[in-house]
């Protein structure tokens, strides 16, 4: 038993760079944006470290976030209850 487990973390990253490596000769014909690969590290790492799991968690939310068009640049529509006014800009492309 103390054998199967002292050989389980070398076997595990000689099972990893077995699929790095069939990943990269095989790059041309995949369409996978995530490798297999990376995903096993940040979940093998997130084993050993807490900090690794939050990470990995706050990046799934993060991805989940709704992205603002044009970011930075002032809304199309603008509502001001306090003035009781409302802003319409025109999406002209010369600008």
């Amino acid at each position: 038993m103390a054998d199967l487990l002292a050989w389980s973390i070398p076997s595990w990253v000689l099972a990893l760079m077995a699929v790095a490596l069939y990943e990269a000769l095989t790059r041309k014909r995949r369409k996978r944006r995530t490798p297999v690969s990376g995903t096993f590290t940040d979940e093998f790492t997130a084993m050993f470290y807490g900090t690794k799991r939050m990470e990995l968690d706050h990046r799934d939310s993060v991805s989940m976030l709704r992205d603002e068009q044009n970011q930075g640049a002032p809304p199309q529509v603008g509502v001001d209850l306090d003035r009781q006014t409302a802003v319409l800009r025109r999406n002209d492309p010369e600008e």
